[in-house]
Formats: C-alpha cells, sequence, structure tokens
C-alpha cells in the first residue's frame, strides 16, 4: 500500500505526517487489496483544517472521505473512519452478491 501525504497551505510536519500513515495503515489493514492513499491535509483561512483521504484499489474500487474542523488531527481521524465505511460498505455489497446453497436448499431445489 502506497501512502502519500500532501498539504496545502501549510507546512509538513514529522507529527501529522506519522499520525496520519500511523491511522491509515491501522484503518485500512483489513482491505488487502488496497493500492494507493492520498492524504491531503489543508488550512482554510488559518481556521478550518481539512483532512481529505483518496483511496484507490483493484477492480476500480474508489473512495474518498473528506472532513472539516478546528483540530487537524480530529479531521484526519474522521475523514479515514469515513473512507473505512465506504470501503467496507463496497466489500459488503459484493459479498452479499455471492450466495451459497446449502445441501438442504439444494436438495429442495432438484425436488
Amino acid at each position: 500500500m502506497n501512502i502519500t501525504v500532501t498539504c496545502r497551505h501549510m507546512d509538513m510536519t514529522e507529527a501529522l505526517r506519522e499520525h496520519a500513515t500511523a491511522r491509515v495503515k491501522e484503518s485500512l489493514a483489513e482491505f488487502p487489496r488496497v493500492e494507493d492513499v492520498h492524504v491531503i491535509l489543508e488550512v482554510q483561512r488559518k481556521i478550518n483544517h481539512v483532512a481529505e483521504v483518496v483511496v484507490r484499489a483493484k477492480n476500480h474500487v474508489h473512495a474518498e472521505g473528506t472532513h472539516t474542523s478546528k483540530d487537524m488531527y480530529a479531521s484526519i481521524d474522521e475523514a479515514i473512519v469515513k473512507v473505512h465505511r465506504q470501503l467496507r460498505r463496497s466489500r459488503d455489497r459484493v459479498q452479499d452478491h455471492k450466495h451459497s446453497i446449502g445441501l438442504g436448499e439444494a436438495e429442495a431445489q432438484l425436488a
């Protein structure tokens, strides 16, 4: 998994980079098909801290999460939670379409 952290209108600190990469690795560890993660951090008008997380995975899976708050660390955490929720929903949709037939159901369909 490639993780890229980018900043707009602010200086990147090592603490922000480490926090973002650690949270991404921790949260998206259950999705082995994730290829690229791009975390974009931005400050708007010196008040709003915006974190945007863009995830690309195999089979054209794409998820984005954006959150704005007064604290950059909270914005990063909430954006990652949004992306995690989208990926989980996407995976569950694929798995729900694959129905397995039990032995009792198979015998009932043949009769």
